[in-house]
Formats: structure tokens, C-alpha cells, sequence
């Protein structure tokens, strides 16, 4: 006598859940690591040196690539692995290669494939993401700024400047001490990549819609969190005036808020209050944001200006 479960026409077994298409993973992996690599060879390339590709410019870009996919990679794994102790259905990360000026990548992203079951589980599967890739950036950050020099800034030179964050600050401080006048930090490419690090993590922790910070918001204010979307947009737009390196993190945000909304989507438990230590847990994620935010993430000044 059989005893497997018989099988009616018209039937269909719910989907088996976190199943990976690896080969699309992998590869776009391997495509990432590239462009980010290229993107830090070109960092540490001198221009009076020929543009052939040799071991030191490749270990240049492979100081920068590294560190900067693992601290993405460990910024998306936060949120898959939750989305594991949850039962949330997710993809594994997907990194986005770029064309190799600046940062080489987009970033990686999971796909999340149902729906929030809790609001412990969007709390935890939102705030695990920033929190785990903000622990991988600290040693990078410290280790990129204590192979960094300090040189003097010619004033005619044309220049991109890079905001600081008061936790890069911070690190520079313990390092250097205060710099003298006219002097600025080369960062290391390793330092660069903690600092993309921290941009990308301060932008995920805004308290806008969908967003890593949205989530967050949501889930300790309720309905209330749409004000913060609201508020967090404004906030945004006016800093477009400050720098336009914040017009296409604006027009990203313009374009959420018209197709999905500031209101974040209903789960079925958003009157319950959040326990303290999620609360805590919550007040520790701003004090993240507050640390690797800038208002000028990127300044150009031209020669004479």
C-alpha cells in the first residue's frame, strides 16, 4: 500500500521556497568584481605612468573591489538570512556591475518574494541589512584611512571632493590628529570603498517608503512613518540645492513616491508595539545613519574656482 499523498489534475504544490537561480548569481558576480576592479585600478593610476595594466594597478583595483563587495554582499546576506529565519521567500543577492568611473557597481540587491507575514519580521529582515553592512565597513574604514597620506592641496588644482562623514572624521582624527591648513587625506582605495560603503548605507536607512529606513520607520510609528516619507523627500529635495550630487537619489525617490506611494504597505499587525529591544535596536540604526550621513556626498571644483 502506498503512502504518498495522491495527486488530482488541476492540482498545484505551493512553490518551494529560496530557490536560487546560481549560474545568474555567479555570473553576475564575476561581472561586478570586474567593473569594480577597473574602477580602483583607475584610482591609483598615475598619470605620468603608461596605461598598461600591470600586477600593481591590478592589486590597487583589487584593494578598492574587494572590500567594497564584501561589505554590499554583507549588507544584502543581513536581510537574506533574516528573510531565512523568517520563512520570507528571497532571492540570493544580486550584484550590479557599472561601467568603471567611480564606484564600478549599482550595488546588490535581494528580491524579496511574499509578502511581510509580521511587523517583527519587516523590522528585523529591514534593519538586519544596514546593521551587518555597516559592521563589515568599520575594519576597511580604519585599515583604508592607516594606509591613507596626507598631502598638501595645490589651489589652483581642480578637484572632486568627497564629503566626510563624522565617522570617517572620527577614524582620520585617531589617525592623523588635526590636519594643518591646506592639507587634506589621500584616502587609500580601501578607504574609498568604506566610504561608498557608508553612502550606501546612510541612503538605505532613509526613512522614505520602501526603504531599508522606511521599513524601519514603519514598523516603530505605524501610519505615521508616511509623514516621515514626506518630510524625508523634502528634506532631499532641498539638499539637491546644496549639491547636485543628490538629484538622482531626488528623482529616485520622486519616481517611488509616484508609483508605489509613501505609505508604506499594511501589515496585518501594525498596531502591536514593537518590543524594547527592537526599539533599542531601532535608535541604534539612526545613530548609524546619523555617523556615515553627508549633505555633500560629491563636489566638483574646477581649476581657478
Amino acid at each position: 500500500m502506498s503512502s504518498e499523498p495522491p495527486v488530482y489534475p488541476g492540482l498545484y504544490l505551493p512553490r518551494t521556497k529560496f530557490q536560487h537561480r546560481y549560474r545568474t548569481h555567479v555570473i553576475l558576480f564575476v561581472m561586478t568584481l570586474l567593473t569594480a576592479t577597473a574602477a580602483g585600478t583607475s584610482m591609483t593610476l598615475d598619470p605620468n605612468q603608461s596605461r598598461g595594466l600591470t600586477l600593481s594597478l591590478l592589486l590597487g583595483g583589487l584593494w578598492y573591489s574587494i572590500p567594497l563587495l564584501v561589505i554590499l554582499g554583507a549588507h544584502e546576506f543581513g536581510h537574506y538570512f533574516y528573510c531565512r529565519k523568517h520563512d520570507v521567500d528571497a532571492t540570493l543577492p544580486y550584484f550590479l556591475p557599472f561601467v568603471p568611473i567611480l564606484t564600478g557597481t549599482l550595488g546588490a540587491v535581494i528580491r524579496i518574494r511574499e509578502a511581510f507575514p509580521s511587523k517583527k519580521a519587516l523590522f528585523d529582515i529591514g534593519v538586519a541589512g544596514p546593521i551587518a553592512g555597516f559592521v563589515a565597513l568599520i575594519p576597511f574604514l580604519y585599515l583604508g584611512i592607516s594606509m591613507s597620506q596626507v598631502a598638501a592641496i595645490p589651489p589652483d588644482a581642480g578637484a572632486i571632493y568627497f564629503g566626510d562623514p563624522m565617522l570617517l572624521k572620527f577614524f582620520s582624527w585617531l589617525h592623523f590628529g588635526p590636519l594643518p591648513e591646506g592639507q587634506d587625506i589621500v584616502l587609500h582605495p580601501m578607504g574609498f570603498a568604506a566610504w561608498w560603503g557608508m553612502l550606501a548605507t546612510a541612503l538605505n536607512l532613509m526613512p522614505f517608503g520602501q526603504l531599508d529606513g522606511g521599513h524601519i520607520a514603519y514598523a516603530v510609528f505605524g501610519r505615521r512613518a508616511s509623514l516621515i516619507s514626506l518630510a524625508t523627500l523634502s528634506v532631499v529635495i532641498l539638499l539637491t540645492f546644496r549639491s547636485t550630487s543628490w538629484i538622482s537619489v531626488t528623482v529616485m525617490m520622486v519616481v517611488m513616491a509616484f508609483f508605489l506611494g509613501v505609505r508604506h504597505p499594511r501589515i496585518v499587525d501594525e498596531h502591536e508595539p514593537l518590543d524594547q529591544t527592537r526599539l533599542l535596536i531601532a535608535a541604534i540604526a539612526l545613530a548609524i545613519f546619523v555617523v556615515c550621513f553627508t549633505p555633500v556626498p560629491i563636489q566638483t571644483f574646477l581649476p581657478g574656482k
